[in-house]
C-alpha cells in the first residue's frame, strides 16, 4: 500500500466542514464496536467464571477419575493404586465406598448418599478438609461410628456436632419375620459445606471401615478415587489408565459424571457470546453505511485521483484504510474497556449494588453471592479477530463502489 494511499485514507476520517453527519455516522460506528467488544469480553470472562467456580465447587468433592469395580466391589484396591500411580499425571489415590442409606434424626427421615472414606487419603484427592466449618474430617475414626454431614443436611435434620442419628441401610437382614433393614447409630463429628446443593443437602462420610461392616464388604472397597496434576486431562488419562490396571475395573472421569453442568454453561456462553456479536456486526454495517456516504460525498476528489493517474486498486485501499481505521480504533477501544471490566467487574458489581439498594445474587438464594470473573486471553483473541473480520469485510462493498466510479461523469455532475 503506497504512502499516500494511507494518507488519504486516514485524512478522509477526520471530520469535515462540509458534511458533519458522515462523521457523525464514524463515531457511532466506532462506539458500537467498542461497546459491543467490552460487552463480549465481560460477559465471556464472568461465564468463565462461574464455569471455574461450579467446577472447583464439584470437584471438591467429586474425584478427577474414578476406577470402580464392575460389580460395584474391588477386592484389592492398594494395588489399583499403586497401578494407577504410575501414570505420571496421577498425583494421588483413596479408596471409597459409595453406597445408598437413609438418615433419621427425631421425626425427620433424609435419603443420602453414603461415602466410606480414609481421612488422610481423602484429604489427597478433595478438598473436604477445608470445606469444613465445624469439627474435622479427622475425627472420623474406625470403630466409633463417627458422621460428617453437608450443612444444608444438617439444617434440614435440626442436627448438630455431638447429636446421634440413626443411618438405614438398604441391605436388610432376613429374619422369621422378613427382610430387616440395617440400622446403625452414628455421632455427628463435623458438618462440611461444599457450596454446592447436591452434596451439601445429600452426602455423608463415615470411615471405610464403618462403611465395610455397615455394608458388609469385608475387607472390599467400591473403587479408587483418583487426583490428577491437570484436571483437564481426564479424559485422556482415564483411556490410558486401561491398559495400566489389570483388574478387572471400570474408570470414568469427571468430564462424563458432571457432563449436563458444563455444557449447559457453555452452551449459555456461546449463545450469549452470538447475542452479543450481534452488536459488533451491527456496528460493522454502520461502517458500510458510513463508507458509501463517503464515496457519494468524495465523488470529484475520487474523480481528480483518477485523472491524475490513480488505478481503481488505489481507490479502493484509500476507502478500505478509512473503514479499517474505524474498526482498529474500536477494537482496540473495546478491548481494553473490556479487559478493564473483566478485571473489576466485582468492584462494579458492588459499587452499582449500594448505589441502588440492590443485590444481584443473594446469599440466601444463590450459592454463589459474587460474580465470579476469569479473563481468558483465547476468548480475547477471538473476539478482537472476529470484530476486525466484521470490520475489513464491511469495507469491501463501498471500496468496490468508489472504484468504479467514472471520472468523467464526477466531474461533470460536480
Amino acid at each position: 500500500m503506497s504512502s499516500y494511499e494511507l494518507f488519504i485514507g486516514l485524512r478522509y476520517t477526520r471530520a469535515k466542514r462540509r458534511n458533519h453527519f458522515i462523521s457523525f455516522i464514524s463515531l457511532i460506528s466506532l462506539l458500537g464496536i467498542t461497546l459491543g467488544m467490552t460487552a463480549l469480553i465481560t460477559v465471556m470472562s464472568v461465564m468463565n467464571g462461574f464455569q471455574k467456580e461450579v467446577r472447583s465447587r464439584i470437584l471438591g468433592v467429586a474425584a478427577h477419575v474414578q476406577v470402580s469395580g464392575v460389580d460395584g466391589r474391588l477386592t484389592d484396591w492398594r494395588k489399583v493404586a499403586e497401578e494407577a500411580l504410575k501414570h505420571p499425571e496421577v498425583e494421588a489415590a483413596a479408596p471409597y465406598i459409595g453406597a445408598q442409606g437413609m438418615i433419621s434424626f427425631d421425626q425427620s427421615v433424609s435419603g443420602v448418599a453414603v461415602r466410606g472414606i480414609l481421612p488422610g487419603m481423602e484429604d489427597n484427592v478433595a478438598d473436604l478438609g477445608r470445606m469444613m466449618i465445624d469439627g474435622r474430617l479427622e475425627n472420623l475414626a474406625p470403630g466409633e461410628f463417627g458422621m460428617v454431614i453437608g450443612r444444608e443436611l444438617a439444617r434440614a435434620l435440626g442436627v448438630f456436632t455431638g447429636d446421634k442419628v440413626v443411618l438405614i441401610s438398604p441391605q436388610g437382614q432376613v429374619t422369621p419375620a422378613g427382610i430387616i433393614p440395617r440400622l446403625k447409630q452414628f455421632t455427628i463429628t463435623g458438618v462440611f459445606e461444599a457450596g454446592h446443593f447436591e452434596y451439601d443437602s445429600g452426602l455423608v462420610l463415615i470411615h471405610l471401615a464403618d462403611a465395610q461392616k455397615l455394608y458388609r464388604m469385608e475387607n472390599q472397597v467400591s473403587g479408587v478415587r483418583l487426583k490428577l496434576h491437570d484436571l483437564f486431562k481426564a479424559p485422556q488419562v482415564a483411556q490410558e489408565l486401561v491398559p495400566l490396571i489389570s483388574s478387572d475395573v471400570y474408570i470414568t472421569d469427571w468430564t462424563r459424571q458432571h457432563a449436563n453442568y458444563f455444557r449447559a454453561i457453555q452452551i449459555e456462553k456461546r449463545m450469549l457470546a452470538l447475542i452479543l456479536a450481534l452488536i459488533i456486526a451491527v456496528a460493522a454495517f454502520n461502517i458500510v453505511s458510513t463508507l458509501v456516504m463517503a464515496v457519494t460525498d468524495k465523488q470529484s476528489d475520487i474523480a481528480i485521483l483518477r485523472t491524475l493517474g490513480a488505478s481503481p486498486r488505489s481507490i479502493m485501499k484509500i476507502f478500505i484504510v478509512q473503514g479499517t481505521w474505524i474498526g482498529v480504533v474500536g477494537t482496540t477501544l473495546g478491548v481494553i474497556g473490556g479487559v478493564l471490566l473483566a478485571y473489576n467487574v466485582e468492584a462494579v458489581i458492588a459499587m452499582i449494588e449500594r448505589l441502588f439498594s440492590v443485590q444481584f445474587l443473594s446469599r440466601e438464594v444463590y450459592y454463589i453471592s459474587e460474580i465470579p470473573s476469569d479473563l481468558q486471553l483465547d476468548d480475547v483473541i477471538a473476539v478482537a479477530v472476529v470484530s476486525f473480520v466484521l470490520t475489513l469485510l464491511a469495507t469491501l462493498y463501498p471500496s468496490y463502489r468508489a472504484s468504479k466510479i467514472n471520472p468523467a461523469e464526477a466531474l461533470r455532475y460536480e
